[in-house]
């Protein structure tokens, strides 16, 4: 990122690491280090204002150690097991996150790499008022030292920040499905709809109406569509999550 993209160092540290500015497309952007884990970077906000994006870029590590290059919006659906706040979501821009999935998508295929490119489900801290996502690279030491793969999140991220705000396509929420979507990723690449929040499989059943309508209101943009992995949800979570989509009165789609 700083070799390809105009950085030019700032007088003031942030915990002591150097901090790094740039200005594409009429918006400006700072690049930061953070010494604690991103999880807990709930008062962020308090010392970078003004601020519409935030785009945490880190490693993702999982036991499978599949070669991964994914995006999601942070926050906890239920109680607060690592950072943020408990039962509360970041806002999740919906649109941002599907420009780094599908640059992500175009780089990889370019480079010819074999790595899964996908959304996750919306899981730990922080809980931030205003619009942030991840871009991670997964899921071992094996990618992490991966120059090219890291390049592609660099990339992206850059990619969504030029393009933040442009040509908005239709925001939806995403329900059920494993924790790795491969279905709402490929709705997402192959139709112009864009996922915020997915609340996937293993917490339906913890999505009670405040949680959903959270999902709802706390996304960039109008969610006005909620989209159900129909055959990734339980059927025992099934008819409780029906009753409050009904009661919410808000448009729903089995796929």
């Amino acid at each position: 990122m700083l070799n390809g993209y105009g950085f030019d160092e700032k007088q003031e540290n942030f915990q002591s690491n150097p901090t790094y500015q740039t200005k594409i497309n009429n918006k400006n952007i700072e690049l930061i280090t953070l010494n604690s884990e991103s999880v807990q970077a709930q008062n962020l906000p308090e010392t970078f204002t003004n601020l519409e994006l935030i785009i945490f870029i880190l490693r993702h590590s999982s036991l499978s150690g599949t070669p991964t290059l994914s995006v999601h919006t942070p926050g906890n659906l239920t109680k607060a097991e690592l950072g943020g706040i408990p039962n509360k979501v970041s806002i999740s821009p919906a649109n941002a996150m599907r420009k780094a999935l599908t640059t992500m998508m175009k780089l990889k295929d370019d480079l010819k790499l074999d790595y899964q490119v996908c959304y996750e489900g919306t899981h730990h801290g922080p809980s931030l008022d205003v619009p942030t996502m991840f871009a991670e690279l997964g899921s071992s030491p094996q990618q992490w030292q991966d120059a090219k793969a890291a390049e592609i999140v660099a990339h992206a991220t850059m990619e969504t920040v030029k393009q933040f705000g442009s040509g908005p396509v239709k925001a939806v929420l995403g329900i059920g499905g494993p924790h790795y979507n491969a279905r709402f990723t490929r709705m997402a690449l192959e139709s112009e709809v864009a996922f915020g929040h997915i609340i996937p499989k293993y917490a339906v059943h913890k999505a009670d109406l405040n949680v959903l309508q959270q999902c709802v209101e706390r996304t960039s943009e109008k969610v006005k569509t909620i989209i159900l992995d129909w055959k990734g949800i339980k059927g025992e979570d099934k008819a409780p999550l029906i009753k409050n989509l009904m009661e919410m009165g808000i448009t729903f789609e089995k796929t």
